[in-house]
């Protein structure tokens, strides 16, 4: 009895064992990606005030000459500055952070995996500062214009900065995640989950869909719904092609190795 429960006590710690070390790994690599941040955060903390003025640009420029923000709170003109420079810090320290996220989960994949996985990682990242410029350059000069040439001729626009800061930041996320529909789509392609014939039906759902998703994200306003519904249906369809072409491949692969197997 006691030789076997001997036996036991060495598989439960050898099984513990890589347990513990993935823990372990976890939790360097979380401290290296925060650290990161910290420095990047610490690098651009004394240009704070510079980058909320860059940030608030697209409003500034169509106010009255003279005009102003304003902060309705004591603590806002340091708190909103510093709330923007951490953001501006996890979003510069994005690529480096899923680095992290990659290393840890790269042993566990298959060569295969490795290979499709990386241009995906580069793919998102690539699309979410894409879809954060596409809101900035494009959507913010449109959407505060229509803002401040509908109201009222005697009503001085001015704006408080924490709620100018987090209306953009929320724009930005909207922007930034939505300009994933691509990855997202090609991925359900790609595991089966969906098929492009099933999702090419479904366009006009989708196209309902995006509009609903623009209604939720943005402000109540025509002009901002459709600046976020029509690039995330055009994005779909960008999905749908990659599947296709993805699709194409695969059943020439397999084609071909049938070829060589009856040969």
């Amino acid at each position: 009895m006691s030789m076997s429960g001997d036996s036991k006590e060495p598989r439960e710690e050898q099984s513990q064992a890589p347990l513990i070390e993935h823990l372990i790994e976890l939790r360097s690599r979380l401290m290296r990606a925060v650290i990161v941040i910290l420095v990047v955060f610490l690098g651009l903390y004394s240009f704070a005030n510079d980058i909320y003025t860059f940030v608030a640009e697209p409003l500034m420029a169509l106010l009255p000459e003279g005009s102003q923000m304003i902060a309705t709170e004591v603590a806002s003109p340091f708190l909103a500055p510093f709330k923007l420079t951490l953001v501006v810090a996890v979003f510069i320290a994005i690529p480096f952070v899923l680095h992290q996220a990659w290393a840890f989960i790269a042993p566990g994949l298959y060569d295969n995996e490795k290979a499709l996985a990386i241009p995906i990682l580069v793919s998102s990242i690539a699309l979410f500062y894409g879809g954060a410029a596409f809101a900035y350059y494009v959507v913010f000069p449109l959407l505060f214009e229509f803002f401040t040439q509908t109201g009222p001729e005697n009503v001085a626009v001015m704006t408080d900065i924490n709620q100018y800061l987090n209306f953009v930041l929320k724009l930005f996320f909207a922007f930034g995640v939505a300009f994933e529909i691509p990855i997202a789509t090609f991925l359900l392609i790609l595991s089966g989950a969906t098929s492009v014939e099933s999702l090419s039906k479904k366009r006009p759902y989708i196209l309902l869909g995006c509009f609903v998703v623009g209604m939720l994200l943005t402000p109540p306003d025509v002009i901002s719904q459709s600046l976020l519904a029509v690039p995330m249906y055009l994005l779909y369809e960008v999905g749908l092609l990659f599947g296709r072409l993805v699709r194409k491949r695969k059943e020439e692969k397999e084609t071909a190795e049938e070829q060589e197997a009856d040969l």
